[in-house]
């Protein structure tokens, strides 16, 4: 009784779980997307087929098949699977799991297959538990993560296992996802039709997220009028749009979409792009990103990339920041955006970044130097016996050939002024004055 009793709840569970969860692929032939990890031929099928799965840490955004692959793996080997979650579960639980899996071992001969769900939550010391195991074979671990593995797990975790790096579905992926989840009696069991422009529309806001895109039909179907269900019921445009008022777009404020969409930030406007520094900065905007940290982006860049060929760029770009400092969302997203349109639209040269870069080479790496004699400080006995310091103002002309830089260094150049802007009116030619 207790068996039937347990198949019945399983049965509830299932039925009232959400769509997404429902509609998870039980084998390989059901599984979308992803083809160059798991489609015919790849390294990792041919391993599931022979059950024959060694350690990986499965890493990529949210929806798109992380866990669904770690349950087509569950489905397909004779290995037990044991599921842990990052969230909720302490040293103490995985040291419950590994011991069940010694005794498994010993008593029975069976392999464990041991998912971390989320493994980048793990402490250092609940990932330290897992080290030995998997080093002896006590367990296949399977981690899912949606952070770079490289930055938030164990390096000697990470040499263990074979890293699967998912990408975002592409459209056909989605729209086959949506059409299972319309015919399939784990699904909507054909009830419903999707007009086009509704599913035009789920693709487009999902986002390549399967998560988001089959939480959006749910929704969608759920809001028609009861009577209408079951007797092919449209869910149109609206429906959808209803379903879904906010665009979920991926933003990870300390995760890898964070460095990524600031990288293409800086190279829009690096790249003299007004558009694609607006429309990245948007993405910050709506991501809640700090804008203090996207005004200090900015002030290193007006020196870094625009430099002298327009000084007006860093003051442009201080009192950005200041205006992020002073007034935050959502009015200082108007002050971010005029910045980086400045800083888009300057012209560019990295010569002082150059310059300093190379300066420091030679500081690091050059022997030590002297200041010449005529540079240094006069408020010190025997400063008299000195050579002359011409004073630039009162002299230009007899100053122009004065030494600047240590014995050793004559005429090396570390500052070489660009070819645009302000700069490029500069005198650069050793022989003349600056």
């Amino acid at each position: 009784m207790d068996s039937l009793f347990d198949a019945a709840a399983g049965d509830a569970l299932r039925a009232n779980a959400p769509l997404a969860a429902r509609m998870r692929p039980r084998v390989l032939a059901e599984f979308v997307g992803q083809g160059d990890i798991v489609g015919p031929d790849t390294a990792l099928r041919d391993a599931i087929e022979r059950d024959d799965v060694s350690s990986l840490i499965l890493y990529g955004p949210a929806g798109t098949g992380k866990t669904s692959l770690a349950r087509v793996i569950a489905n397909a080997t004779e290995a037990y699977f044991a599921e842990v979650s990052a969230v909720s579960s302490g040293v103490a639980d995985i040291r419950a799991a590994l011991n069940e899996a010694r005794d498994r071992l010993s008593l029975h001969g069976r392999r464990t297959i041991l998912f971390v769900d989320e493994i980048h939550r793990f402490s250092k010391s609940q990932q330290d538990a897992l080290l030995h195991a998997v080093e002896d074979n006590l367990v296949v671990l399977i981690g899912a993560t949606t952070e770079n593995p490289f930055f938030e797990v164990n390096s000697p975790l990470v040499s263990r296992s074979r890293i699967v790096e998912l990408g975002l579905l592409d459209d056909d992926d989605i729209r086959t996802i949506l059409a299972r989840a319309l015919g399939d009696e784990r699904g909507l069991g054909g009830a419903y039709t999707l007009d086009p422009d509704a599913e035009d529309h789920i693709v487009l806001t999902a986002g390549g997220d399967a998560r988001v895109a089959l939480s959006t039909l749910e929704l969608a179907a759920k809001a028609l009028p009861a009577v209408a269900a079951g007797s092919g019921a449209h869910i149109t445009l609206s429906a959808v749009q209803d379903a879904n008022l906010t665009r979920p777009l991926t933003y990870d404020k300390r995760g890898d979409t964070h460095y990524d969409v600031i990288s293409a930030f800086i190279k829009s406007m690096r790249g003299s792009d007004p558009d694609g520094a607006v429309y990245w900065l948007a993405r910050m905007v709506y991501g809640g990103e700090d804008p203090k940290f996207i005004a200090r982006r900015i002030m290193i860049f007006a020196s870094e990339d625009v430099g002298n060929a327009d000084p007006q760029a860093l003051l442009v770009a201080a009192a950005a920041f200041k205006a992020a400092e002073s007034i935050g969302w959502p009015e200082c997203r108007i002050n971010l955006s005029q910045a980086a349109v400045y800083m888009a639209l300057a012209p560019k040269s990295n010569a002082s970044y150059v310059a300093i870069d190379e300066a420091l080479a030679e500081v690091r790496e050059g022997p030590a130097r002297a200041v010449p004699s005529h540079l240094r400080d006069r408020h010190r006995p025997g400063a008299d016996d000195y050579p002359a310091y011409i004073y630039p103002p009162g002299d230009p002309a007899a100053s122009a050939g004065q030494q600047y830089l240590p014995d050793g260094l004559q005429g090396r150049r570390f500052f070489r002024a660009g070819s645009q802007g302000w700069e490029s009116h500069r005198v650069d030619d050793p022989g003349e004055s600056r």
